[in-house]
């Protein structure tokens, strides 16, 4: 197979595994398209430093028409909360811009370590809890919806993602969410938390010589393109399913998730020789 066949037939399948994950569970499905646009580029011979700052500023970019086709359906089928989403992806949204420059100035294998980390504690947040007969009262506090949208947007800008692994969870277990409601509103928040970090490295990669052709700053518009192209509609298949498969099943199916990425990001995977 020819080698740019073969980047095509790749970015493309890449594209529609992260479109259906973001309307199924809500999250961005940036860590799975930041190591694979990572390999890819460096595969044509872009320079690491700058081919994990472009990975993390396409992941971005291909993220929000994602989240559009998403969000719309969990829209129609009443799991957004509007004005929840609005608060956290104003914060988020100045949380993305923040995480982009932060990532352009810090060392990515000190970012990933930290937040696998933090990927666990989630998951084993996630598999031990508890839903509580009758629903729980949601805290819909304004400064909480503010400090987790943040928060949300600076780990989406650091590391290319959507934001809504940790948006998901916080909605479950802090916020008295529903998992629909969560992964729902998670989508309309990740769309407007995308939108800080896709300026912010846009900005950052301006006038960087050495960039790959059809980069806009750390964004290359052609594996934006490919990606993108079966992303959006199976988001929307994505979105049909989260709906038919049961609350409690996709809430372990997000926990593994959370630790696949953890493993991934924290390198144990490359360590112990597994291809994954």
């Amino acid at each position: 197979m020819e080698p740019f066949l073969e980047y095509i037939i790749i970015l493309l399948i890449t594209g529609a595994v992260v479109g259906f994950s973001t309307g199924l569970l809500g999250v961005g499905g940036g860590f799975l398209m930041v190591p694979i646009q990572f390999f890819l580029l460096q595969s044509i011979g872009v320079d690491q430093d700058i081919a994990i700052r472009i990975a993390f500023g396409t992941s971005l970019a291909v993220i929000f028409p994602t989240a559009i086709s998403g969000s719309y359906r969990h829209y129609r089928k009443k799991c957004v909360l509007l004005k929840p989403a609005l608060y956290m992806g104003m914060a988020g949204f100045s949380g993305g811009f923040s995480g982009g420059y932060i990532a352009s100035i810090t060392p990515a294998n000190i970012l990933t370590l930290i937040f696998s980390v933090l990927l666990f504690f989630i998951a084993y947040q996630f598999l031990r809890y508890q839903e509580i007969p009758g629903g729980k009262t949601k805290n819909l506090n304004p400064y909480n919806l503010l400090g987790w949208g943040f928060l949300a947007g600076v780990c989406s800008g650091l590391l290319g993602i959507g934001g809504g692994v940790i948006l998901v969870p916080v909605m479950l277990i802090v916020l008295g969410f529903s998992m629909l409601e969560a992964v729902g509103t998670s989508t309309v928040v990740i769309l407007i938390i995308s939108v800080g970090g896709i300026i912010s490295y846009i900005y950052q990669g301006l006038n960087i010589p050495n960039l790959p052709p059809y980069s806009l700053g750390y964004v290359n518009l052609l594996q934006f393109v490919l990606l993108s192209i079966l992303s959006i509609p199976l988001a929307h298949l994505g979105s049909h399913y989260a709906h038919k498969i049961p609350e409690k099943q996709l809430r372990y199916l997000f926990a593994v998730i959370l630790i696949y990425i953890a493993l991934k990001l924290s390198g144990l995977f490359e360590l112990i020789g597994i291809p994954l």
